[in-house]
């Protein structure tokens, strides 16, 4: 959602130690420096990477500090320089954190603060196995450290240039003790590799090309996952190449994991890498030189989020890159740039004063971006809700008012609610709970306020996501009225948005019928983009419109207040206001829309549902009824009426539209309408056949596709049936019969023969219906076992004689007389 933003000075370095010499060292030159701050944001580490004069630096400035000892380091080459800058966690007895000065040929110095003492140097280690070995690159993952080193061969001279594949990436573990630095032993990751640079997130390690010198191997990027021991190999150009389980140390040489991969990547475009960093949720974001800003995340998928502006980026021009929470912040060329990862949106443009500005990370404070300049400590942060709601006693009122509202329509009472009985008459909790939550929520940040009862406290937890959706809409509405002219119309957009949300999430009543009716009118477009995004409208691969709406947001769309319902006061049911929407910014997309909400009267509604939209006006005639309301005639209008009649496939608009077809003389659309829907039922098949029968005994236009009408007569008409049709429809010569027509326009035996032909070849219905019996076998069947019953004497005086009587021997009649 988009915010407002504020900039405030947080420091002028007068509360650093040597904060003057902090200020003289980031005004100092061009060149370029690299600053961090500690976990618990009370130092400052800036690293020179400079050339003489002055000599390469690291120096570290604390804040609120009484004494002790400083940290400065320098260096002058061919002395191995400093490489790496890595905060490590340690135990409670020596602070929250220890750093790690990381140097190039592999030795690690270990420090930690004490504030009684200062700086102090706990433990110097070796990294690196051989004396020959040199690191690129390093980084901190969990509980290890990443590095990339180059270990060049035994034979070559020690002031050879860097080799292809004479580099290797290695880890190893790095446990802070009370006693001191315990390190694990050497695992290689990958070996005969180029140069790469290692950055490390929460669970992965990302390994970047360090140049572009090797074709093949400047094309792709590999991500490590320690804990599966795997490594995927993904290029930006292409998304996912491979991804390979590292079993054996076989298996980690990086030439034969690029066997397998050397087709496929010899296709691939080269990396156009311009800035790299990781994310705070783990995936790696770059900046091309052409500005644009993509994220690959873990799984070697890529995703693009910005497009930055001014074209092409210069080599030398820097690019500042970090993610707070789910905003990325990018500064270029002094402008800051605030984006949406999630949407892509941009958030805020600023212009800064200053060009030269270091991201520092904010502990504890998400919404919150520390920055770094020549002047100062600045902080920049969104404006919280509270400062822009309602006073506390109008909220509470406002709570009441809709309290009173809900309840009086509810009510079997002809007494009116007020809001002080509402209050004192402690029978509807429900108010009293609402605005003590909100009261709450509101203001808990702002100033310290009582804890909430326990049922409250539950409430509050149920509650939280709308809680949070109220707080941004309010604060949303502050920034509509307090924006500038040229944000205006974007912060509308969100607000139209989010209200056309509430309301179909809400009981869609005559009032707020009314008021969607204001929002479409004020904002047509953005409605309309609300609406395509509360029903999730999107085209799928084959084209065809899809919606992922709820089936309770289809019953707001589809039934709510009828036409009838809300009166002729000007307002319209919603599904004629989106109706009106597609007309107006997408019409081709109208019948889909109309056909899929005919989809979905079956899954939110019954069958023979009263509530329901079919069981009153058809959805296409409600659509039909947007169309015949607009001021121009058109011809792209009657093709509207036509996919509408067509789309609802009930047989009196399918009639309908092919009527009009037959107006518009497209014969060639006739009959594709016809052999399509002929399929629908049979009753509409014999319709469709007698229509089009009658056309054809009137005139000739149908001639050429009397191959495809043919065979869609019923089985059930006769010859006599179709005579019948064509009498009655030929037409009326005003001039006395000749034997010849000279225009040759005239219906003639010949044309009617392959239906009359095809007719008498079907059978008849009437031998349908003997079939079985005309196909039985000419003997009879055998005769069924019978039951013979000998009735009482009562009965059988009264009952009439069964039908065995009539066919029992004589003997048997005998008896019956003499007895």
């Amino acid at each position: 959602m988009k915010r407002a933003g504020m900039l405030r000075q947080v420091s002028d370095f007068s509360d650093f130690s040597r904060g003057h010499r902090l200020q003289e060292l980031l005004r100092q030159g061009e060149e370029p420096k690299h600053v961090c701050s500690s976990p618990d944001g009370q130092h400052l580490l800036v690293l020179q990477r400079s050339r003489p004069p002055p000599l390469p630096r690291l120096v570290a400035f604390q804040r609120h500090s009484i004494g002790g000892a400083d940290l400065e380091r320098s260096w002058q080459p061919p002395q191995p320089a400093l490489v790496g800058l890595l905060f490590l966690q340690s135990p409670v007895t020596l602070g929250s954190w220890v750093l790690a000065l990381v140097w190039e040929h592999g030795r690690t110095e270990v420090w930690y603060f004490t504030v009684a003492v200062g700086w102090q140097l706990l433990q110097t280690l070796e990294l690196c196995q051989g004396a020959r070995a040199r690191i690129v690159s390093v980084c901190s993952q969990g509980a290890s450290l990443v590095w990339c080193e180059e270990r060049p061969p035994l034979d070559a001279p020690l002031d050879m240039n860097k080799c292809a594949f004479t580099f290797c990436v290695c880890t190893r573990a790095l446990e802070v003790e009370e006693q001191g630095v315990r390190l694990g032993t050497v695992r290689i990751v990958l070996h005969n590799s180029p140069e790469y640079q290692v950055l490390a997130s929460p669970q992965h390690v990302f390994l970047m090309p360090a140049t572009a010198s090797f074709a093949t191997t400047s094309k792709f990027l590999l991500i490590w996952h320690p804990e599966k021991a795997k490594l995927t190999m993904t290029a930006p150009s292409a998304g996912f190449v491979h991804s390979k389980v590292l079993c054996s140390s076989s298996e980690s040489d990086f030439r034969k994991l690029l066997l397998g991969s050397v087709g496929l990547l010899s296709g691939l475009a080269p990396l156009d890498i311009h800035t790299s960093t990781v994310s705070n949720s783990g995936g790696l974001l770059l900046v091309s030189t052409k500005g644009a800003v993509n994220v690959v995340e873990p799984d070697g998928s890529q995703r693009h989020i910005f497009d930055l502006e001014g074209g092409p980026l210069a080599q030398g021009s820097p690019v500042q890159l970090r993610t707070f929470g789910s905003i990325l912040a990018c500064v270029l060329a002094g402008v800051l740039y605030l984006v949406d990862q999630n949407s892509g949106r941009l958030i805020e443009k600023k212009i800064l004063s200053m060009k030269e500005v270091h991201f520092l990370e904010s502990p504890g404070e998400e919404d919150s971006i520390q920055l770094l300049t020549q002047t100062g400590l600045y902080s920049f942060s969104f404006s919280n809700p509270e400062d822009s709601s309602r006073p506390e006693p109008c909220l509470v009122e406002m709570v009441f008012e809709e309290a009173c509202r809900y309840y009086q329509r509810r009510s079997l009472s002809s007494s009116k609610l007020t809001v002080e009985k509402l209050k004192k008459g402690g029978v509807f909790q429900a108010p009293v709970a609402l605005a003590a939550i909100l009261q709450h929520s509101l203001h808990q940040k702002r100033k310290p306020r009582r804890g909430l009862q326990d049922t409250y406290a539950k409430l509050l937890s149920t509650m939280s996501l709308e809680l949070q959706s109220y707080m941004s809409l309010e604060l949303l509405k502050t920034c509509v009225v307090c924006a500038p002219e040229s944000e205006v119309e974007s912060y509308c957009e969100e607000l139209v948005e989010q209200e056309v949300s509430r309301v179909l999430h809400s009981d869609m009543d005559k009032d707020n019928l009314a008021y969607l009716n204001s929002v479409f009118a004020s904002f047509p477009k953005a409605a309309w983009k609300a609406t395509r995004s509360c029903l999730q409208l999107q085209q799928n691969g084959d084209g065809l419109l899809v919606a992922r709406a709820t089936p309770e947001v289809w019953k707001k769309v589809l039934g709510g207040p009828q036409q009838e319902e809300v009166g002729p006061n000007g307002v319209v049911p919603l599904f004629e206001l989106i109706c009106a929407s597609f007309l107006r910014f997408k019409p081709k997309w109208l019948p889909s829309f109309v056909e899929l909400t005919q989809q979905y009267v079956s899954i939110s509604w019954s069958y023979n549902s009263k509530e329901g939209p079919e069981g009153r006006v058809p959805l296409y005639k409600r659509a039909l009824g947007v169309l015949a309301r607009t001021n121009q005639h058109s011809e792209a209008d009657d093709e509207m009426e036509l996919e509408l009649l067509l789309c609802s496939k009930r047989p009196k608009a399918v009639l309908q539209a092919l009527h009009l077809l037959i107006g518009l003389k497209q014969w060639q659309r006739v009959v594709e309408v016809a052999e399509k829907f002929s399929k629908l039922s049979p009753l509409l098949r014999k319709e469709i056949f007698t229509t089009l029968l009658a056309e054809f005994a009137q005139h000739r236009e149908l001639d050429p596709y009397l191959d495809t009408l043919w065979p869609l007569c019923p089985a059930e008409l006769t010859a006599s049936d179709i005579l019948t049709v064509v009498l009655q429809h030929l037409p009326r010569s005003q001039e006395d019969p000749v034997p010849f027509s000279s225009d040759g326009n005239q219906l003639t035996v010949g044309l009617l023969k392959p239906l009359l032909q095809r007719v008498v070849q079907h059978p008849s219905t009437q031998d349908e219906m003997y079939s079985d019996a005309l196909q039985s076998p000419t003997f009879p069947p055998p005769t069924p076992p019978r039951e013979h019953k000998i009735p009482s004497k009562a009965v059988a005086d009264d009952a009439p004689q069964p039908p065995m009587a009539r066919t029992s021997s004589p003997s048997a009649l005998a008896q019956g007389d003499t007895a």
